[in-house]
């Protein structure tokens, strides 16, 4: 469930089991071991995780159900209250799944507040075009909405010189791009005493092909941090940035250290340097005293940014955050209000900037699998999902021009 990074966790956790001699399978009917790598950004996502553990214990009731990730990390034994939860492994200990089922014990986790170190796990296999290499850990901020931190710790980064093996390794195996993600990859080489840029130019240096970055907070993007980007042979022009708000009476409610007028401007910038970037964004609607009048505000500035594609979803009170303390809570209803009109703001941009790209020629990177129709499926540098009306070899990098859209697909075909 979740983020890019519990994405990653997943693999390396299914790696982990298969490795020592388990074997996965997709019919739960024929499983031993039901593994729940959980998000608690919202109660939401909790409900789903519980859902899906009873749907484990009644489709199979001799499973064994391991709920890990970031619940397991906050509520702790606590789960083992429940009679769908068999044993919890916190965020550290799920990467050595195996070893704690064998444990004999029924719950690890320890604090990871204390943790000071990036735990080094490497995947090494994946059955995706694309490999993803988690950079980073933890977060230093402490927004009044987010639980995360207390469930991933303090930022910890990863050595460069393990990333820069990593990315070898894979391109070394064929991957043509890799993902670079964590909770909060801006906040890399601030406790090893080095800069994400710096990062970036070593990236620049290796066999890839090509990158893509996961989200950053709009103040860890600088000037020199575009111009170097936008100079770059092997950066993917794929921007996401946690805005939040773009009131700024909520952002400070919220504790976001930056001003709506600032990543407006930014997202101009960006624009402006690069070839139809893709500017994604993060949007919470309904924080507590948020008025009828920020809300407006935050629809105003959202249509007329710069942004290709907003996420949004609907403040979710999370006990042990400030904003649970705070006054002004509104309704599920106003909330979910809320996030329709920002949803609806976000598939007009996406539609326009789709349209942008019709006749534009794009370096597409062809999907190992096709899609149900049997066409072969790429991704664009700039984050569209292409399909091919002409054949192309899996696992390349092709020419395509954009033909066009319809049905909510893009069309393209092969450039000779």
């Amino acid at each position: 469930m979740g983020c890019k990074s519990n994405q990653f966790e997943g693999a390396v956790i299914a790696e982990n089991l298969i490795n020592n001699g388990m074997e996965q399978t997709q019919r739960l009917e024929e499983a031993d071991v039901f593994v729940l790598n959980s998000c608690t950004v919202t109660r939401k996502s909790d409900n789903e995780a519980f859902y899906l553990l009873r749907n484990a214990k009644n489709k199979n009731p001799g499973v064994v159900n391991v709920l890990t990730g970031c619940i397991a990390q906050i509520e702790k034994e606590k789960l083992l209250d429940n009679d769908f939860v068999d044993y919890v492994a916190g965020n550290d200990e799920k990467l050595r799944l195996y070893d704690f089922l064998n444990s004999g014990l029924k719950c690890s986790a320890g604090n990871i507040a204390e943790r000071n170190n990036f735990n080094e796990t490497v995947l090494c296999g994946t059955a995706k075009t694309r490999a993803s290499i988690k950079i980073q850990d933890g977060c230093d901020n402490r927004c009044s909405y987010c639980i995360i931190p207390f469930a991933r710790g303090k930022s910890r980064s990863a050595n460069a010189g393990f990333i820069l093996k990593q990315v070898n390794n894979f391109a070394a195996s064929g991957f043509k791009e890799v993902v670079f993600t964590g909770i909060h990859i801006g906040q890399w080489g601030k406790d090893i005493g080095s800069e994400f840029l710096d990062l970036l130019k070593l990236v620049e240096t290796t066999a890839v092909e090509r990158y893509r970055l996961g989200s950053l907070n709009p103040l860890e993007i600088s000037g020199e941090m575009l111009e170097f980007l936008a100079g770059s042979a092997k950066f993917c022009p794929h921007f996401h940035l946690s805005l939040q708000s773009a009131c700024n009476r909520t952002l400070q409610s919220m504790n976001r250290h930056y001003r709506v007028e600032d990543y407006l401007e930014q997202i101009e910038k960006i624009n402006e340097m690069f070839n139809l970037p893709f500017i994604g964004s993060d949007i919470i609607t309904g924080f507590a005293g948020e008025s009828e009048e920020d809300f407006e505000i935050t629809r105003q500035n959202l249509e007329r940014s710069g942004l290709t594609q907003i996420h949004t979803f609907p403040y979710s009170v999370r006990e042990g955050t400030v904003g649970a303390q705070m006054p002004g809570r509104l309704s599920d209803k106003v909330k979910e209000q809320r996030a329709k009109v920002v949803r609806a703001i976000s598939a007009r941009k996406h539609e326009e900037f789709i349209k942008k790209n019709i006749g534009a020629v794009h370096e597409v990177l062809i999907e190992k699998r096709p899609d149900k129709s049997g066409s072969l499926r790429g991704m664009t540098r700039n984050y569209l999902a292409v399909v091919l009306n002409s054949g192309g070899e899996a696992n390349t990098l092709q020419r395509v021009k954009i033909a066009g859209y319809e049905n909510g697909k893009i069309y393209g075909g092969r450039v000779e």
